[in-house]
């Protein structure tokens, strides 16, 4: 069960991080550092729910 909330919890953190990524990418554009970094973050985000549904 926990782990199972866990994959929610990480979901809603990716969903989060993509749209956070996507605000500033527009406001920002794509290769600002900011949008760089924020990219790296979901990217570990989504390593990590990869590792957990696998």
């Amino acid at each position: 069960m926990k782990s199972l909330l866990d994959e929610k919890a990480l979901l809603i953190r990716i969903g989060i991080k993509r749209k956070d990524m996507y605000r500033m990418a527009k406001k920002l554009g794509l290769t600002h550092p900011r949008v760089v970094s924020i990219s790296q973050e979901l990217d570990h985000l989504l390593n990590r729910y990869q590792e957990k549904v696998s």
